[in-house]
């Protein structure tokens, strides 16, 4: 297909780290007519696949990895103001709150699974980073998420997750609320022990789950 040369060279612009090349790229793409979301979830994020295995196996650096969350960040900007008119099926008015949790001032991860929920159409509401558990209990509280995504890169900072859960237990808000947690340092068997709904192995896979859990809650109401 026509439209594979165009995300090869999103994922290559990504995992080189070229931003020139990523928005010359999706501007071409664009006009191409590539659908937006095609754009992004096939070729920019197995691009920050590549650049994720390889900051974990130490060919990448840590300012590599913030990098190429800036060529993607470009690159999306460029995409964005064509998702409105793409006609493929979305969830929404499905509300999403993100933050990465106290202490830890990593995002990278965070911002891949917000632009991708955005692309899904969910209202996303991102806390930014070093959030603790009572701001993040407030805002569960004023909007009423079905998903709460708390994020964490650090060991150290892992805990507070389980410190929101509990947080959200004592406020009577655990029940109102899917919770899904990431970062390369999270576990299944991690995630399980305090509680949380599920672990995110990667933002698409985050992703993914966030958007069944949404269509569950469709066919519900």
């Amino acid at each position: 297909m026509a439209e594979d040369k165009y995300l090869t060279a999103l994922k290559e612009g990504i995992i080189s780290l070229d931003f020139d090349a990523v928005k010359k790229t999706a501007k071409e793409a664009m006009a191409a007519g590539v659908k937006p979301t095609t754009a992004i979830t096939e070729g920019m994020v197995p691009g920050m696949t590549v650049v994720g295995e390889k900051f974990e196996t130490g060919e990448y650096f840590l300012s590599e990895l913030v990098v190429a969350g800036e060529v993607m960040r470009e690159g999306v900007e460029i995409i964005n103001p064509h998702i409105k008119a793409d006609e493929s099926d979305k969830t929404a008015k499905i509300k999403a709150v993100l933050a990465s949790v106290e202490g830890d001032n990593h995002d990278l991860g965070k911002n891949i699974v917000r632009t991708l929920l955005g692309v899904q159409g969910f209202d996303v509401i991102d806390l930014g980073m070093d959030v603790t558990a009572d701001r993040i209990v407030e805002a569960v509280k004023e909007h009423k998420p079905l998903v709460l995504g708390l994020s964490a890169l650090l060991t150290v900072t892992m805990p507070k997750m389980g410190e929101v859960i509990e947080a959200l237990k004592a406020a009577g808000l655990r029940d109102s609320v899917k919770v899904i947690v990431g970062g390369t340092p999270v576990t299944d068997d991690f995630a399980a022990s305090i509680g949380a709904d599920h672990h995110a192995a990667n933002a698409l896979e985050g992703v993914q789950k966030c958007t069944e859990w949404a269509k569950s809650h469709e066919r519900r109401n």
